[in-house]
Parts: C-alpha cells; structure tokens; sequence
C-alpha cells in the first residue's frame, strides 16, 4: 500500500497544539507553577546522584549535544543535501536550527531567568536559563533530521528512528538537569520550545516543496538506507 503524503490541515494543527504547549511551558517555569514546582527536588536529587562515571557521561553527552554541536550537525547535513539537489532540505535543517538559535536566545533575553545556584554547577554556563537552548535545538536539528529520513522507512525501521531520537534528546536534555546548570522546567520548556519550532518548519517545508511538485512520500536522505547522521557525530 502506498504510503501517505503529509496532511497539510494536521501539520498547521500540531504546530498551533505545540505553540501552546511551548508557551503553557514558558509561562509555568516562569512563574513557578506546574513542572517548575519539581525544580528543586529534582536539582537536589539529582545532586545526590553524581557519581564519577555518571558525571564523565553526562558532560559528554552535554557537549556532544551542544548548540555548537548541533549547528555543525545541522551545517554538514545541510551541504550534503544541497550538494545533492536536494535545495529545499537543505534549508529546512539549516533554517530550522539557526531558527531554534534565535528563537530560545530570544526568549532567554526576555524571561531573563536566573540559572541554578553556581555551586551546584559541574559545567561553565552563561546566558540566562529559560528555556534550555540544549534541549530547544536537540529537537530541532534532530527533528528534522529525523524528518527527512522518514519517507519510505519500514515500520521497524521508524520506530527504531524514533526511538534513538527520543533516548538522545532526553538525554541531552536530562544532563543539563543533573550538572546543575538548568532547572527541570527550563528543559521541558526547551523541548516544548524546540518541537513548536520544528513543526512550524515542517508546515512551512511540506509546502514550499509541494509547490515544487516533489513526492514527499519517496524523498529520502540520499544515501541507501541511510538514516539522519548520529546525534552530536
């Protein structure tokens, strides 16, 4: 059976649900309701937590898991499609994350949220911390990687996509928590943020590519049965 092109009528609804989410997000851990209640139980337990081993993991998935990893990620890809024709792709990965760049920067200037206390902090952070420009640009870059790698995939094939997406991204996210460099609702809001933001692209690509007259349904990263790049590789 052949598979389904997108709906564009679905794609504007999960980017309206997903703008709300992200700014139910923002307003909770701005204000100190919902998630942000959890802030520091979770800070202290994750405190109480640290040991060596977990400590080196966590500082190499944060790092591989940067904004300046993710922009590299989303560059290198970028060429690849480019080079390959693939103009429209090439784009959305690049637009999406220098998107995601300016969005959550943006947000941090205007909710201008102090970070965790500076002796709890096992890494060097700046900036404000609302939202965690980690976790924002982790769906992003990985999102639309993902997205491209979709059309034509097998069933086990997406699910295991998927899955390998989620476990990074919440871990991306999760160490930023545990080397005491944001609060548990700066990172749910920077997942909100990262998935509004990436769903808004997606409406926006699925168009422009429609007008282009190209089968979204077969398009895949070139390459044979290659998947999006490794997180953070």
């Amino acid at each position: 059976m052949p598979l389904r092109g997108p709906r564009p009528g679905l794609g504007v609804a999960v980017a309206v649900l997903l703008g709300l989410a992200a700014l139910a997000g923002l307003w909770a851990a701005f204000t100190g309701v919902g998630p942000a209640q959890l802030d520091a139980a979770v800070l202290d337990e994750s405190v109480e937590s640290r040991t060596d081993l977990l400590t080196a993991a966590a500082v190499t998935v944060t790092h591989l898991g940067s904004t300046a990893a993710m922009a590299v990620l989303a560059i290198a890809s970028g060429i690849r499609l480019w080079r390959t024709d693939r103009r429209a792709d090439a784009v959305l990965v690049i637009g999406a994350m220098a998107g995601a760049q300016l969005v959550f920067r943006g947000l941090k200037e205007l909710l201008d949220r102090p970070r965790p206390p500076e002796d709890g902090r096992l890494v060097h952070a700046v900036s404000e911390s609302l939202p965690s420009g980690h976790a924002t640009t982790a769906v992003v870059v990985i999102g639309t990687l993902l997205v491209l790698a979709w059309p034509g995939r097998t069933p086990p094939v997406r699910a295991g996509l998927v899955a390998a997406a989620t476990v990074w991204v919440g871990a991306v996210g999760l160490t930023r928590i545990y080397l005491g460099v944001h609060w548990f609702s700066d990172v749910i809001a920077g997942w909100l943020v990262g998935g509004a933001w990436l769903a808004i692209c997606v409406v926006v690509w699925s168009r422009w590519r429609a007008r282009a007259g190209v089968d979204l349904t077969t398009a895949r990263l070139p390459g044979p049965q290659q998947g999006p790049p490794p997180p953070g590789g």
